[in-house]
């Protein structure tokens, strides 16, 4: 809250200030006091400790307190023509006579167009001015000496020439001085309330921020040394404050821009240990320049925060999206797979993903990274069959400077590296050559990468997830995979089911898909029940992905609303065309009874009593459809 002090020299003026601060209704704002001259300047170097914004007074007292040291605006109560006449009546009064003499004792802000009015009232009028509180006894004296019928002045000038026997009266303010002066004060307050508040957000924004700052003034003396520089110094501000520049950075020339107002931008100087970088700025007030401010800070530091920055950064970009949640599908070989995956996420052990392509590896890959304790850590993926096995090498392992031609100059961090605390997926891990795998099989062993070109190792925190789409064992038996990287690497295995197990999910998936890109290419396509039977009978070679890209061609070039099973027909016949595909392993049936006994073959593995149950009919009902239907059931083992 603003403060105001109302210093008062006599009870009388005391008085009236409260009945004026109470008519402005500024009781809680102003602080009374009753002293006067030097005693008033005691009090107002006590009050600059006390959270004061402004001093109102009068007279010799506001005068001695505009020339002391005091840094408080002090606003003084005026003394106006009205109040000097009503001093030269009351003489009049007092004395009787019709030209009295008068001695008035007033420092030089009292008595401004006093002679006029003495002429005005016809006083005989005898001025005496008063430069500092010790000249008024003298003063005083002097005019008793003369013959004075009235002495006018302050508290103390009226005090002693009683003393002398002359007749006194005091210099009165009257309200309107009064309250005038509290409002400037108020003002002054509000605006010291302002200022207080911007320096205390600049004084925060210096004690807390982490470059060293140091203000000096023109003088080269220090008037602002922060936390910062004291540690990054080594010095304390209460040795440093007060002194010049030059005594505590004996290598830092502020000389050019404190004459020419010249800033130096990064600028390096070793202290010791450590290496700083400082940048040097004037300060400038109306085109002068008052001082110069030095903002320096630890290089080292500046390396390090950057390097955790761009790891930052670096994570944002390699992070897992997807979760189990994402992943669609209510099957019974769908639902046993996803809680075996939900339990291998608990652990930290290497996981093997096996399964046809468009099965959706990498989203379970993504799902277990994001229900491990890992998830906050890196998800780096790699597809080891797009990359040629030379490049593969350098990008998982990293390189020195000068490891080969073309190396980037500082070398590069390695995927292995990137994931550290992570995890990183290595997709098609079967493509990966001889010697890669020889280099990632003591990535598993030892937990550490060498780059290439280096002779030491780097220690990895790092989980891998491998998938592959073909048969790992087979490739171990021709002797185109390492056997001991198979069984490093088969530690928790997942066996993802192609879609033609996963009987209901397409019809699922195709909702889905159905649905997404309708809204994305802004379509409203429906399919019919038949259509979505059709959809569900065929093999699905591609799995996910193949369903997924027909969805949305469907949806994009598809002219009707509604597609029934004719119309998907058309479609799908001119996407053979158009594809020159071989033929589809199971064709597209052409009765929606047909489609779901062909999708209850697919699901029971050709167990004809397991499709009977599934489809709720007798296994001789289901025996007389196949032969209607011509479908030949070739039992699998």
């Amino acid at each position: 809250m603003s403060k105001i002090a109302f210093i008062a020299p006599d009870r009388h003026l005391f008085s009236q200030g409260k009945k004026i601060v109470h008519e402005l209704d500024l009781d809680d704002k102003v602080d009374f006091y009753l002293a006067r001259l030097g005693r008033a300047i005691r009090l107002a170097n006590k009050l600059q400790n006390q959270d004061v914004d402004v001093i109102v007074c009068r007279g010799g007292t506001a005068q001695l307190l505009l020339q002391s040291e005091v840094r408080i605006p002090v606003v003084e109560i005026t003394i106006t023509g009205q109040d000097l006449a009503q001093v030269f009546y009351e003489a009049k009064k007092l004395t009787k006579l019709p030209r009295p003499k008068v001695a008035i004792f007033a420092f030089k802000n009292m008595i401004y167009d006093i002679e006029v009015l003495s002429k005005i009232l016809n006083i005989d009028l005898t001025i005496y001015p008063l430069q500092e509180q010790a000249d008024i006894p003298a003063t005083v004296a002097k005019a008793a000496a003369i013959g004075t019928d009235v002495a006018v002045g302050g508290s103390k000038t009226i005090l002693l020439a009683r003393h002398a026997g002359l007749k006194t009266l005091p210099i009165i303010s009257g309200d309107y001085s009064m309250r005038t002066a509290f409002i400037e004060a108020q003002k002054i307050a509000l605006g010291r309330k302002i200022e207080k508040e911007r320096s205390q957000e600049i004084k925060a924004l210096i004690d807390h921020s982490i470059e060293g700052i140091i203000s000096i003034n023109s003088n080269k003396v220090i008037k602002v040394f922060n936390p910062a520089a004291q540690h990054l110094l080594n010095r304390s501000a209460a040795d440093a404050l007060g002194q010049k520049i030059d005594t505590i950075l004996t290598i830092i020339d502020v000389e050019p821009c404190l004459a020419n107002g010249r800033q130096i931008i990064g600028q390096t100087m070793r202290l010791g240990p450590v290496w700083l970088s400082f940048n040097i700025a004037p300060i400038i007030v109306s085109q002068n320049i008052i001082g110069a401010i030095i903002a320096f800070q630890d290089i080292t530091r500046i390396q390090e925060i950057e390097a955790n920055i761009r790891q930052k950064v670096l994570a944002k970009k390699m992070s897992a999206k997807y979760t189990f949640a994402d992943i669609l599908g209510s099957s019974s070989a769908m639902q046993e797979v996803k809680r075996i995956s939900q339990e291998i996420s608990a652990v930290d052990a290497t996981v093997l993903i096996s399964g046809e392509s468009g099965t959706g590896k990498e989203l379970f890959a993504q799902s277990i990274h994001n229900q491990s304790h890992r998830k906050n850590g890196p998800f780096v993926a790699v597809n080891c069959a797009a990359l040629p096995p030379n490049l593969l090498e350098s990008e998982l392992f990293g390189y020195v400077e000068g490891a080969f031609t073309g190396a980037t100059k500082k070398g590069k961090q390695g995927l292995f590296e990137m994931a550290h605390h992570g995890t990183i997926f290595l997709d098609e891990i079967s493509e990966m050559d001889k010697y890669g795998q020889s280099r990632l099989l003591r990535v598993l062993q030892e937990k550490q990468v060498m780059r290439l070109g280096d002779d030491k190792y780097i220690p990895v925190d790092v989980r891998i997830i491998a998938a592959t789409n073909k048969k790992l064992k087979q490739l171990v038996d021709e002797g185109d995979f390492r056997q001991d990287l198979f069984y490093r690497l088969k530690v928790l295995t997942i066996n993802l089911p192609p879609l033609r197990k996963r009987l209901g999910d397409i019809k699922t998936l195709t909702e889905y898909f159905l649905m997404l890109y309708n809204h994305r290419h802004n379509r409203n396509i429906n399919l019919s029940e038949d259509a979505l039977s059709c959809l569900s009978a065929y093999d699905w070679p591609g799995n996910i992905r193949e369903l997924m890209h027909f969805i949305e061609r469907l949806v994009v070039i598809c002219s009707e609303t509604n597609v029934t099973r004719e119309v998907l027909k058309k479609y799908w016949e001119e996407e053979e065309e158009v594809e020159d595909a071989p033929p589809a392993a199971t064709p597209l049936p052409a009765h929606p009874e047909e489609a779901k006994i062909l999708a209850a073959l697919a699901d029971s593995n050709s167990n004809i009593s397991k499709a009977a149950l599934l489809l709720g009919v007798d296994r001789s009902t289901l025996y007389r459809k196949l032969k209607n239907y011509k479908i030949e059931v070739k039992k699998k083992y």
